[in-house]
């Protein structure tokens, strides 16, 4: 699992921004920090709650020269509803694919539900030499990160 110093893994993957275009993650962090917040899947009830209370802390991050990005497997169709259903301000990035869960290591099951291969709830705080300064990952997807938290270290990265 990607940990505090570590190299984020680079990617580059379609991103959900109203349109559809792409997003590599070296370029990203080229103009500031980047918050990854992985996200199980889109229109569900805590995902949901997550993205709105990054959304509502956004004006805060952005002050700070921080960009967030919301991650989850659902296609950049499917997020883009999303988006405007919960009238985000950032853009998400689509990982249908799963490799981005599967380079920084949090890949998820619902057996029970026969879905596999999700993203567990994570955040990541990555600087622009594209080093980790915050990793947080929860083994519960109904648990969410602290965002005070979230946003100190992404203010201090």
């Amino acid at each position: 699992m990607v940990s505090v110093g570590d190299e984020a893994p680079d990617f580059t993957a379609p991103l959900a921004n109203g349109d559809v275009a792409e997003m590599t993650l070296s370029d990203a962090v080229a103009r500031g920090p980047v918050v990854l917040a992985f996200f199980p899947g889109a229109f569900t009830s805590v995902c949901s709650h997550e993205m709105e209370s990054f959304d509502d802390r956004l004006d805060e991050l952005a002050d700070a020269g921080v960009t967030v990005y919301g991650v989850s497997i659902d296609t950049p169709f499917a997020q883009n509803a999303f988006r405007d259903e919960l009238g985000l301000g950032f853009e998400l990035v689509s990982d249908s694919d799963r490799e981005i869960i599967d380079a920084y290591d949090i890949a998820m099951d619902f057996t029970a539900l026969g879905v596999h291969d999700l993203a567990k709830r994570a955040v990541f705080v990555v600087d622009e030499d594209r080093t980790v300064t915050y990793a947080w990952v929860s083994d519960d997807p109904g648990v969410e990160p602290d965002y005070d938290e979230v946003v100190e270290a992404a203010q201090t990265a």
